[in-house]
């Protein structure tokens, strides 16, 4: 008869295997994510603010039009933005024909009124700008 010895197994020692991250790589990953969205973020904005820009000089270069027809049929520029979408009266300002489409003068890239002033011969127009104070280094010219 064989007598089988039975081997006493001894525990080994298993390197410990990480189930998750630890806070400091956790930590570093939301840094990192903060940075890159910071940067992205304020580029964005710069990019927003410059499209209002470019709409309010797109708008203002349509309502000079208007104005320079309006000018044409009646001989001056009108007292103010609102003869260009006013339907004509008998005898009054305007031709047939309405000189901006819709029925209000359109609002600047931040829902404020255009500036506008003329003595009939020239005329001035401005959108305020973002900070929506007149006669600031943000107003736009047109």
């Amino acid at each position: 008869m064989h007598t089988v010895r039975l081997r006493k197994t001894v525990p080994t020692r298993v390197a410990k295997q990480s189930a998750g991250f630890t806070l400091l790589e956790i930590m570093v990953v939301v840094i990192i994510i903060g940075t890159i969205a910071g940067l992205v973020g304020v580029k964005v904005l710069d990019r927003l603010e410059q499209a209002n820009e470019n709409a309010a000089e797109a708008q203002m270069s349509s309502i000079k039009n208007a104005l320079d027809l309006f000018k044409m049929d009646n001989g001056s520029y009108p007292p103010d933005l609102q003869l260009l979408v006013t339907p004509p009266e008998a005898g009054g300002f305007g031709s047939n024909r309405g000189y901006l489409k819709g029925d209000e003068v359109p609002l600047d890239p931040w829902n404020m009124p255009y500036g506008y002033v003329s003595d009939g011969y020239q005329f001035t127009i401005w959108s305020n700008g973002p900070d929506k104070r007149p006669q600031t280094e943000d107003d736009i010219q047109g």
